[in-house]
């Protein structure tokens, strides 16, 4: 089963288009993680274990995790290994968010999906098709590129016209005419540009997936994400929260507080999808 075909799974069997990012901050979660050996699987298998009937999928950033250097990486791994072990239907997706050349590439793509068995990772288009090849060549996994991302500021270069057009639009168009032959690609769209999602999706079609961030945190109308990038099928989107999921309490009933925030986005998502 690749990638796409485990996610569709996960949309259907747990009526979902919910992802969670699995963002450990060691400031922000209960106190009584922090002196533990391994905090941040502690507490990232505390909110898998909430949440995991509720999304298709999760998100680690690695970002969050190598702060604490080897240790933090073998959560990050440990995490991952969590995962697939005890919910193997449910994809993981590692934030990587890598750009280089091709050579620097491989051994990206070599540390995601064979030493942390990823599902799926973000890339960087930056530097061209021939750079990100080598991840493209893992034909049943995943490859998510970035496209028109939620942060503020976002369009500082994304927005940039060339040929009468913005450079975001042609970084999807090259994706899913020249870089998708494997049917493998996907797209980074913010949940915070409805109008600039729209536009996307009519560019590249039904079929092309897109993870969505913005929701939660970064305040996104969750209405206006949905109904602009949803497919005819009512799918298409992998839509992420992390935040507004993980820290929806600090207290003892953080499990229970980022379930009943999971089960909210989830069904507020579902509101729309048709």
């Amino acid at each position: 089963m690749n990638f796409l075909q485990k996610l569709d799974s996960a949309v259907d069997g747990n009526n979902s288009l919910l992802c969670v990012g699995l963002d450990p901050d060691l400031e922000k979660m209960p106190k009584r993680f922090r002196d533990g050996r391994t905090p941040l699987l502690d507490f990232n298998k505390a909110i898998i274990d909430a949440t995991a009937d509720l999304v298709c999928a999760f998100k680690p950033n690695p970002a969050f995790y190598e702060v604490r250097g080897a240790e933090g990486i073998e959560e990050l791994k440990e995490t991952c290994a969590y995962i697939n072990g005890r919910y193997p239907e449910l994809p993981v997706i590692v934030d990587l968010k890598r750009g280089d050349i091709g050579n620097t590439n491989k051994h990206s793509a070599g540390f995601a999906f064979d030493y942390l068995a990823a599902d799926a990772v973000t890339i960087h288009p930056w530097q061209g098709g021939k750079a990100v090849q080598p991840f493209l060549d893992y034909k049943d996994k995943g490859i998510i590129v970035l496209c028109r991302t939620s942060n503020d500021g976002a369009g500082e270069f994304q927005d940039l016209q060339a040929d009468g057009r913005a450079l975001f639009m042609h970084v999807a168009e090259n994706v899913a005419k020249k870089w998708n032959v494997n049917n493998n690609c996907l797209l980074v769209v913010g949940a915070t540009y409805p109008e600039e999602t729209a536009a996307i999706r009519e560019l590249v079609g039904n079929e092309m997936v897109f993870l969505v961030p913005g929701l939660g945190a970064q305040g996104a109308d969750v209405e206006a994400a949905v109904r602009a990038g949803v497919n005819s099928t009512g799918k298409g989107l992998v839509i992420n929260s992390a935040r507004g999921i993980l820290y929806a309490s600090t207290g003892d009933d953080f499990a229970e507080a980022a379930r009943a925030a999971a089960t909210a986005a989830r069904d507020e998502i579902n509101e729309y999808r048709s």
